[in-house]
């Protein structure tokens, strides 16, 4: 396998409250799942494709995280105040050339990874166009926690992240995971800065209904979408697991002692 390129930033700040009491003494990306942790799952395939340029944001229980020597760390002390937005740019030194933004409560195959990696657009996203099948197991009502995702005929997003009772309006679902690179990056940075400079008058440009340091990474998506950045939909079906509360801790169990868990996330 050939060396990469792409930096990778991993945003694990977050108290992980729906996954206690596991995440009471560790932070959520060190929950084990099927044997391995959570960060484990994420450095084999990094190790895989040979990007060795990982940086990690920490925040609940910090310390306990310390699984590489080589992982560069940024800390965000607000964790508890402040949301994934503000967490990624805690390694704002870190975004130049090719950078891949990884959720810190996800685990993905190999092969998701890599349409990432050969996605030529300056911001790529991926989405699962199968997404309805997990949350069927792991909602009692799919669209309680599903969120809009819209495509042009290009699968370029015109939507993402709002809440929805209509299955028209979710094309797909947004996993955590993303590539920005060439333009994309420093435009990022840029209506980042614009839109927290905005917001310094008590209005949030990217999300009215919160403060700006609370705003979802969906939200800063939207944003980018109206000011005329094409975000490209990176298309799979299956092959990673969110794991963001005890419900989905045993239900992926469940499906492991079944058999069935191969149709959702196979073990490599």
């Amino acid at each position: 396998m050939t060396n990469n390129n792409s930096k990778i930033i991993i945003l694990a700040a977050g108290e992980g409250t729906r996954l206690q009491p596991l995440t009471l003494e560790k932070p959520k990306c060190l929950i084990e799942i099927f044997e391995k942790k959570i960060l484990e799952w994420q450095l084999d395939v990094f190790k895989h494709f040979n990007i060795d340029d990982i940086s990690i944001v920490t925040g609940h229980l910090a310390e306990k995280i310390n699984l590489q020597s080589s992982l560069t760390y940024f800390n965000n002390t607000d964790y508890n105040t402040t949301n994934m937005l503000e967490t990624l740019f805690c390694a704002r030194e870190k975004m130049e050339g090719s950078v891949i933004v990884v959720y810190g409560d996800i685990i993905f195959e190999k092969d998701v990874l890599k349409k990432l990696l050969e996605s030529k657009d300056d911001y790529s996203i991926i989405v699962d166009k199968n997404w309805e099948d997990m949350w069927k197991i792991r909602f009692n009502n799919p669209l309680d926690d599903a969120e809009s995702l819209m495509v042009d005929e290009e699968n370029y997003l015109t939507n993402i992240g709002q809440k929805t009772s209509d299955l028209n309006e979710i094309q797909g679902q947004y996993i955590g995971l993303m590539k920005f690179q060439n333009n994309g990056l420093e435009f990022i940075k840029k209506k980042y800065d614009e839109a927290k400079a905005i917001s310094k008058n008590n209005k949030n440009i990217l999300n009215p209904n919160l403060d700006f340091k609370k705003s979802y990474m969906t939200d800063f998506l939207q944003y980018l979408i109206r000011n005329n950045a094409k975000l490209k939909a990176v298309y799979i079906k299956n092959g990673w697991l969110e794991l963001d509360s005890m419900n989905d801790y045993k239900t992926y169990q469940t499906l492991m002692k079944s058999g069935t868990l191969s149709k959702f996330f196979r073990i490599q």
